[in-house]
């Protein structure tokens, strides 16, 4: 697997490219993203037993994922885009090993094609609507496209842009694709509360709700103030609140930070036994220098509420100021009533004459709460400790890459290490 992955990435840099364009015929916009990795996930439980790691077992493979979309000419402000998307492993991979890989369905464990993108857009100067299926950005439901396959929405979204520097949204969220982030088969498109992380009965009971959010969005360069409201039915409601001030001196520039996140259980799911009522709050200091150096810092406190596991991640959103650079793998009983801390060392390699050459190395602490976060085999735990590496590239007009490394030691738990190399070519 890894012969193949270095015969991809030289075939990638050494290759004759012109620089990266999405084709033009008569009009419609012909353009594609061709991936390929190697992702990797040592739990230190080949066989996954359940009291090693919450049972999650030793998984590695390499996949390949085409993308081609279809744009059409814009018409009266109109246009439609249309994107298929597939991920095979050419029958490489030994599906015994590939259960917490999340490329394919981890029950079936073969490749897959999709319709990614299908969706009608109208914009203007200040007004945007799209309906279909589209990887939309929002603070806490996103497309999260820094992995294998990003997520797609079958979305009704709405933005008007003031004079004002503030934009206001609407819209309503039906179903979601994704395997990284969907709590169902990621592979197909399932409702939003299916998708969810809650217990499959609360699921049930939402009856393949949706999504409503709203937004207030005012930015104007110096300072960024947004509030956000997402209302699941008869699953949970979130309120998502941040204030960045950014500015520049003489030699650096900086990015200062405040935010507040609730989650709130509603509706069936407040009637239940699956409890969801807690807030965090964060800070963070982000600063890139005129050398090429740059740090970036943010602490969290998650408060003496249930629910972070049924909500933290669910439907792409990471928004968080403090925490490892793969969320999805952290292997702690609980983070209620805990506290995160995040120190971030980075360089930029362009007085070296590379422009889009990037690394940074990353530490995350998280103080637990030994009365609720309990290890796989029934002990409390009173630590977390996340140690990353990334290297970044982007090469060729087109081309990019991205190694990341991460390390875990939780108390009481086997200590854990995930590997992902990525890398591909956007036309």
């Amino acid at each position: 697997y890894m012969q193949l992955f270095a015969l991809l990435v030289m075939l990638l840099a050494g290759g004759h490219y012109r620089s990266a364009f999405a084709y033009d015929v008569n009009g419609f916009t012909i353009s594609g993203d061709e991936r390929a990795g190697w992702v990797q996930y040592d739990y230190g439980n080949p066989k996954g037993k359940p009291d090693i790691n919450r049972g999650h077992r030793d998984s590695h493979g390499f996949y390949v994922m085409p993308k081609l979309s279809i744009e059409t000419p814009s018409y009266n402000n109109f246009r439609a885009k249309i994107t298929g998307a597939a991920a095979t492993d050419f029958g490489l991979n030994d599906h015994d090993k590939q259960s917490r890989n999340f490329v394919f369905d981890p029950e079936e464990n073969r490749s897959f094609a999709i319709l990614q993108e299908l969706y009608l857009e109208y914009e203007n100067d200040q007004h945007h609507a799209l309906i279909g299926r589209n990887e939309i950005f929002t603070p806490m439901i996103e497309h999260d496209d820094y992995y294998m396959l990003a997520n797609s929405f079958e979305v009704a979204a709405y933005r008007y842009k003031s004079r004002y520097d503030t934009d206001l949204h609407a819209g309503y969220f039906h179903k979601m694709s994704g395997v990284w982030d969907s709590g169902a088969n990621g592979t197909e498109f399932h409702s939003m509360s299916d998708a969810s992380y809650v217990p499959q009965e609360n699921k049930k009971e939402a009856d393949d709700s949706g999504v409503y959010y709203a937004a207030v969005d005012f930015n104007n360069g110096l300072h960024h103030a947004q509030l956000w409201e997402y209302y699941a039915e008869d699953l949970y409601n979130i309120v998502f609140a941040q204030y960045n001030y950014l500015n520049k001196a003489s030699s650096f520039s900086y990015d200062a930070g405040a935010q507040f996140i609730n989650f709130s259980d509603v509706g069936d799911l407040e009637d239940s036994s699956t409890s969801i009522n807690y807030s965090i709050y964060s800070l963070k200091y982000d600063a890139a220098f005129n050398n090429g150096f740059a740090i970036a810092t943010g602490a969290a406190k998650y408060t003496d509420g249930k629910g972070q596991g049924d909500t933290l991640g669910a439907w792409g959103g990471y928004p968080y100021f403090a925490n490892g650079m793969i969320f999805h793998f952290f292997e702690s009983g609980s983070l209620q009533n805990a506290e995160s801390y995040k120190l971030q060392g980075g360089y930029n390699f362009a007085r070296q004459g590379f422009d889009n050459l990037t690394f940074n190395a990353r530490f995350t602490y998280y103080d637990l709460d030994e009365a609720h976060s309990i290890s796989s085999d029934g002990r409390p735990q009173s630590f977390m400790r996340l140690y990353g590496v990334q290297l970044k590239s982007q090469f060729l007009d087109g081309g990019y890459f991205t190694g990341t490394f991460e390390y875990h030691d939780t108390d009481h738990e086997k200590r854990t290490w995930a590997l992902r190399l990525i890398g591909g070519f956007k036309f």
